[in-house]
């Protein structure tokens, strides 16, 4: 099949197709979105490789994405693969959550465009017959090959769309926020684009910026001085300073404060700052990750979330999808776990067949967290041969969910145990589906000897 090159400027379009008939790829090359249009009406076409402005001047991207669309229209199949400046890098990625291929950016590297092209019009040819030609199967292999994607193990077409566009955005160097319910994995996304970003090699820090409460706040990020405040005995290097020229990544950012909100604001903006109990302004060159399971839409429609902040982070979002809307990843993300979890030369464990389906009957409220949590359960309760579903905590004797808590003993313990392990680990969510206020919960969990390894902040 013959990849179409959409390029106004001759000298780029004949280096393309030099290169693409180099390696016995046919080329046809056209300068504007029309003539691209008129040859798909009369050409055999596996690839579309396009521009993305195509008049003097035009920086926005806004041609390309209209070319793009209008090939969707016709062909909802066609792979197309975008040439971005970094000036319209923001279309080039809503083309991407639109369904073009890729996106590479200009001067390109010659051997990632090849195995790009290769693999797409491998795809388009095998067509869509068969598990090996599911849409984004043959890019999975191809994305893990050529990238650090950090261990994360997954099949589903959902998240290798997530994963491509963190890739894709890694080098460009530009505020990311990450949203998703509790538990999907964004810490795992964020370090994914540090590893493949310019600043791999650099320090990489997190912070539960939610957590933390005003007083400590301005401390934890810009440092303070010695005797800034009581008990500050010597001088402390904030967040931001020690990850000067790398990447910090700030969760729960949707729980900040309206004070830390501003503080934040200031260094996004200008890359300054003063420690807490000096007037010397400090300048750093950090890249800021941030992650939240709220909607900061609705909380800027509340006045809860500040909107110019919010557009500093959020200059590209990647939205995890919940577990119950992947679950091609349930049982890959499962066996993965129970690999982890076996011990240095022990027989190898394995879930039951009707482990198997529980595990993908279940609706995962806690999401990854939630799985992994019933996947050590399993390993410590059960006792010889397959794990079943009883072992996960997913059999008939399973207590349905209600809307409190009626009684005390053992019966009390078990649903108590059961939302924790279905909400991750998180009391405030465990509390709330309980009835409870989020003390109450701890004081229950006190007298009913429950203890967490880890308590939420």
């Amino acid at each position: 099949m013959k990849a179409l090159v959409v390029e106004d400027q001759p000298a780029v379009a004949q280096a393309l197709c030099v290169l693409l008939q180099m390696h016995d790829i046919p080329c046809l090359s056209v300068s504007s979105p029309a003539q691209a249009l008129k040859v798909l009406d009369g050409e055999e076409v596996g690839l579309v490789i396009q521009d993305m402005n195509f008049t003097p001047g035009a920086t926005s991207g806004r041609e390309g994405i209209d070319l793009f669309r209008s090939l969707r229209a016709r062909d909802p199949e066609l792979p197309v693969l975008a040439l971005t400046a970094w000036t319209s890098l923001e279309t080039a990625v809503q083309m991407v959550k639109e369904g073009a291929s890729d996106y590479l950016a200009k001067p390109w590297d010659d051997a990632k465009l090849l195995s790009a092209v290769r693999t797409l019009l491998e795809m388009r040819t095998r067509g869509r017959s068969g598990p090996a030609a599911r849409p984004g199967a043959a890019l999975r292999e191809e994305l893990a090959r050529d990238h650090d994607l950090r261990g994360l193990v997954y099949e589903s077409d959902a998240m290798h769309r997530v994963v491509s566009l963190a890739v894709q955005v890694a080098a460009a160097d530009v505020p990311i926020l990450i949203t998703g319910p509790n538990g999907v994995g964004k810490e795992k996304l964020a370090e994914i684009v540090q590893a493949n970003s310019r600043r791999r090699d650099k320090p990489f820090l997190k912070v539960n910026a939610g957590a933390l409460p005003d007083e400590l706040l301005e401390s934890e990020l810009f440092g303070a001085e010695a005797g800034a405040f009581t008990g500050a005995v010597k001088r402390r290097v904030g967040r931001f300073e020690a990850a000067d020229g790398g990447t910090l990544f700030l969760d729960e950012i949707g729980n900040l404060s309206p004070a830390g909100q501003a503080k934040l604001l200031r260094v996004l903006q200008s890359g300054e700052f003063e420690r807490l109990g000096s007037s010397e302004t400090r300048r750093v060159d950090v890249r800021v990750l941030a992650a939240t399971n709220a909607d900061l839409r609705e909380a800027m429609q509340q006045g809860l979330f500040r909107q110019d902040l919010f557009f500093r982070l959020n200059v590209i979002e990647l939205a995890v999808p919940a577990l119950s809307d992947r679950p091609q990843d349930v049982l890959p993300l499962a066996e993965r776990s129970l690999r982890q979890l076996a011990a240095p030369g022990a027989p190898g464990r394995r879930f039951s067949e009707a482990a198997r389906q529980a595990l993908l009957a279940h609706d995962w409220p806690g999401n990854v967290r939630e799985l992994m949590n019933r996947v050590q359960r399993a390993t410590l309760v059960a006792g010889a041969g397959e794990l079943t579903p009883e072992d996960l905590g997913l059999g008939s004797a399973r207590v349905a969910p209600a809307a409190g808590v009626r009684g005390r003993g053992p019966d009390d313990r078990r649903r108590i145990e059961q939302l924790l392990l279905e909400t991750g680990g998180s009391v405030s969510q465990a509390a709330e589906r309980l009835g409870l206020s989020r003390q109450a919960l701890y004081r229950r969990m006190e007298k009913l000897g429950i203890s967490l390894e880890r308590r939420p902040r």
